[in-house]
């Protein structure tokens, strides 16, 4: 069976298993923010998982060398700039408002799809994405009064994030989940390269200096947690790569939610963070909203992008 065959049951466990790994790797961010620099981040931690990857394909797990060297380039950009402002943003944000804003992706998935693609969306999988939405809200609580026009650059993220779905199976049909991850941590290490080239070495001290420092002495801890972070994105990213080409964006898109449950019950794990009740409500509305997607199988597959003839066997 070729592997861009739509597999709508196995697209669905890759974005979960993805977003699990993504939960725990997200919780040890304000270890790097705290006194790294955002591009310096980007750029070392994009060095190590191209590496990583580049040795996977070596010992045969799979094909790093893109078919289509342009169209992942391409495509990479958008998924690439998104991750940027979403980190940037951590640090000068409250984490509510950065989550919220990133998790409009679905929304612009459906409305790139009906207004670009023509695609033809049921009713209950809007209602289904909506209820989502509102369960995410529930769950990480976004205070309105602390928003300004800073606050809309998470929404500016989900929206590449959501082009960056669509064009997956749209451009890249073709391409291995390892020229993906490669593409897509390449060009954050491009962007974290112009960063450190523009910015001086140094910077503000604490949380809020992390978009504004440059290059910084990196410590044998920095250095851990970077590592952590190459190895748990590459896992993560690959997944959730693997789910766009297996499933259509509109279909798949709806189990991200799955992020705020699983970074949650890591916070639990790892920090003894406990969740209110509200929250509670908003994560069943999240995984209430993901099972009616998966039975509305029919529904969701009516969202056709264009499809790549006569795909290798």
């Amino acid at each position: 069976m070729s592997d861009t065959a739509l597999r709508p049951g196995m697209a669905a466990l890759s974005i979960l298993g993805g977003m699990f790994a993504l939960g725990i790797t997200d919780n040890f961010v304000p270890y790097v923010s705290e006194t790294g620099s955002l591009w310096q981040f980007h750029m070392v931690r994009g060095i190590m998982a191209v590496l990583l990857l580049a040795l996977g394909a070596a010992a045969g797990i799979g094909v790093i060398r893109p078919v289509n060297l342009r169209a992942v380039l391409a495509r990479s950009l958008f998924p690439a700039s998104a991750m940027l402002i979403y980190f940037g943003c951590l640090s000068v944000l409250p984490i509510g408002v950065v989550v919220a804003g990133l998790f409009t992706a679905p929304l612009f998935v459906l409305l790139i799809s009906v207004m670009f693609q023509g695609a033809r969306v049921g009713l209950v999988r809007i209602s289904a994405v909506l209820l989502g939405f509102i369960g995410a809200l529930l769950v990480i609580q976004p205070d309105p009064r602390a928003l300004d026009m800073v606050s809309f650059l998470p929404i500016v993220a989900g929206m590449l994030y959501a082009i960056g779905a669509v064009v997956t199976r749209l451009w890249c049909a073709q391409e291995s989940t390892i020229a993906l991850s490669a593409g897509f941590f390449a060009m954050l290490a491009l962007f974290g390269a112009v960063g450190l080239l523009v910015l001086p070495a140094g910077g503000p001290e604490g949380f809020s200096g992390f978009v504004l420092r440059g290059w910084v002495p990196l410590t044998a801890e920095m250095w851990f947690w970077i590592t952590v972070q190459a190895v748990g994105s590459i896992i993560g990213i690959g997944l959730i790569f693997r789910g766009y080409l297996l499933g259509e964006a509109g279909y798949v898109a709806v189990f991200e939610y799955s992020l705020l449950v699983f970074a949650s019950f890591w916070a639990w794990i790892l920090w003894g963070q406990t969740v209110g009740p509200l929250a509670l409500a908003g994560m069943a509305l999240i995984a209430g909203a993901g099972a009616v997607i998966t039975l509305r199988t029919d529904d969701a597959m009516s969202v056709r992008a264009v499809r790549i003839p006569q795909e290798a066997e």
